[in-house]
């Protein structure tokens, strides 16, 4: 049996959401809120919220065309704010009014934006490979395959083609990290091959729309919330200079590289569980 229940409920606009809940609902210390980025889906935080539930409550949502989330019909409704809105259901739905929010990639931005838009919300943030400048190469190499099927004929062929998508992502993982990396990315098909678990729909707005919101002013908005920031040592989204920046912009900014690691670490790396594990301790 799964270390978590398994919910669903309608957004705003009808649309059923997915997401995991791990760990008692009473847990007395604060919850913690996962958000994954652009193309993945609650599978990718298992190790991390299993570990954290049993002190606390976790909870790990897919976003919309993502993962067991329904698609969407209108890829425009593929938007930051709606993300949000979305969350907040989810939220509400839970009666978590406070939580720590870790972020990994575009989850970390949403993590920022759900910080400055509902400051009693956040007890803290978790930014995970992920700043307020996206290196153009980093999100150039995202791109070029978010929006394009892939599909595989089984696991080895899925591990193979990802292995070379991502060859910075964890060169010095085992077999079995990268099987794992494999099932929460892709998904079985009616025509039997595996899929990427994603609506393809995804990239459309991307690829209309470069331009960003200020990033740097939202995350001046965080000044008073604790916050940890993780950047995998060979990140192609997060550069050394921006992290650099992100430190002298907040100086109680906890900043820990994870060695071997590109974009984005797992955080269920050494380095990565001791920080988190120390960040999380008095909140």
């Amino acid at each position: 049996m799964p270390d978590y229940r398994e919910a669903r409920l309608s957004a705003q606009d009808g649309l059923e959401l997915y997401y995991r809940d791990y760990g008692d609902p009473l847990a007395a210390k604060t919850p913690v809120l996962c958000l994954t980025g652009l193309t993945r889906n609650s599978a990718d935080f298992a190790g991390v919220a299993e570990r954290l539930s049993r002190e606390r409550r976790v909870l790990c949502p897919d976003y919309r065309g993502r993962g067991r989330s329904a698609y969407d019909s209108n890829w425009r409704n593929y938007d930051p704010y709606v993300y949000i809105s979305d969350i907040s259901h989810i939220l509400a739905a839970t009666g978590v009014g406070r939580a720590v929010i870790v972020g990994t990639s575009m989850g970390g931005l949403l993590a920022i934006g759900l910080a400055v838009l509902r400051p009693s919300l956040a007890a803290g943030v978790v930014l995970n490979d992920i700043g307020p400048n996206v290196s153009n190469p980093g999100l150039d190499r995202i791109l070029r395959y978010v929006g394009v099927d892939h599909p595989q004929s089984d696991w080895t062929s899925a591990v193979r083609f990802l292995k070379e998508l991502t060859p910075t992502l964890a060169p010095k993982a085992d077999d079995a990290w990268w099987r794992t990396h494999a099932e929460a990315t892709y998904r079985k098909g009616g025509d039997g091959l595996l899929h990427f678990d994603w609506d393809l729909a995804i990239a459309k707005p991307l690829q209309r729309q470069r331009a960003t919101a200020d990033v740097w002013t939202m995350f001046r908005g965080l000044t008073a919330i604790p916050t940890l920031a993780f950047r995998g040592a060979l990140s192609d989204v997060l550069t050394e200079d921006v992290f650099h920046r992100m430190a002298l912009e907040k100086p109680d900014l906890v900043c820990v590289t994870v060695p071997d690691k590109g974009h984005t670490p797992s955080l269920t790396e050494p380095e990565a569980t001791e920080a988190l594990d120390a960040f999380l301790r008095p909140l």
